[in-house]
């Protein structure tokens, strides 16, 4: 990540990318994300419906805005959703080194009986799981909270009030296109945060109040104009601050990281007879890549024992 910089230092950003920030004198601090082509290049792997599409794309934002947090550049962060009758049956996103992915599967049926499906309609008796994998220490952090509220934003606001004790507002937005989709992160660090029990952070804390009134401000529109430079959105909702302090921008891309040579890795670690069953009559094992939707054979005699 690049050194921090004030805002009139931030190059012009505003597709495809992370900018993070702080609030120093308000104990704040939050990220931007707008996608663009990287969005398409997503969606374009699945014929999604629109509402899928709407869902998906705001899950990407969320993937963005929490992976650029990581400190570990090796670091990953995965989102997924895990449902009880409802219309989807699983929907994941992952971020790792600014590249994004993700997928839903859905009933189709069930979505057509619904066209304006709510939160509790795609996700039935849902929980959000956030996984932090840290590759510099191999540490492994999840929280998992119940998919409540109108909105994905709304549940993962819920996620860090739970599971964190952070207070945070998250906004999330596509476009009528769809094409493009945007978000806001911005979370609470009352002082003393380093060393201190998070179970007493106040959820009330005046600074909060100022900070999450200021934020809710922003407009989706705001959030998905890819003419927009986000330094300039910046500007606009927090201008009237003391100082505010970017961390820089991250750029984000598409990244499915399945590749032939990974997949035959992976299928040698099978024994012989587990490969074997797995084969056609013709000796090629098929395997599917729900991120991208393409198709890998392998044949047996290519995989070592």
């Amino acid at each position: 990540m690049s050194p921090m910089a004030t805002i009139s230092e931030l190059r012009p950003a505003a597709i495809d990318v992370a900018v993070g920030f702080t609030l120093p004198g308000r104990h704040a601090r939050g990220r931007l994300v707008r996608l663009g082509p990287v969005l398409g290049e997503i969606l374009s792997a699945h014929a999604y419906p629109a509402p899928i599409a709407r869902l998906l794309g705001e899950a990407l934002v969320l993937a963005g805005l929490l992976g650029a947090m990581l400190k570990d550049a090796d670091g990953q962060l995965t989102l997924q959703a895990q449902t009880e009758a409802g219309i989807v049956d699983l929907l994941v996103c992952d971020y790792k080194g600014g590249e994004l992915r993700g997928y839903v599967r859905f009933d189709a049926d069930r979505l057509a009986a619904a066209p304006r499906p709510t939160l509790a309609d795609l996700f039935g008796k849902g929980y959000l799981a956030i996984t932090f994998d840290q590759a510099a220490t191999g540490e492994r952090y999840q929280g998992i909270v119940p998919l409540e509220g109108g909105s994905l934003a709304e549940a993962a606001q819920h996620y860090f009030a739970q599971s964190e004790q952070i207070p945070s507002f998250v906004r999330l937005a596509v476009d009528d296109s769809g094409h493009v989709a945007g978000g806001l992160l911005v979370q609470h660090l009352p002082e003393g945060e380093e060393g201190r029990d998070r179970l007493h952070t106040r959820l009330d804390h005046p600074e909060w109040d100022h900070v999450r009134i200021l934020a809710e401000t922003v407009r989706d529109g705001e959030l998905t104009d890819a003419e927009l430079p986000l330094e300039t959105l910046l500007w606009r909702l927090f201008h009237e601050e003391e100082e505010v302090r970017v961390l820089g921008a991250v750029g984000l891309s598409r990244g499915c990281r399945c590749n032939a040579e990974h997949i035959r890795s992976v299928l040698s670690r099978f024994s012989a007879e587990e490969r074997a069953t797995m084969a056609d009559a013709d000796g090629m094992i098929a395997v599917d890549c729900e991120f991208c939707s393409r198709a890998f054979p392998v044949a047996i005699g290519d995989l070592a024992d």
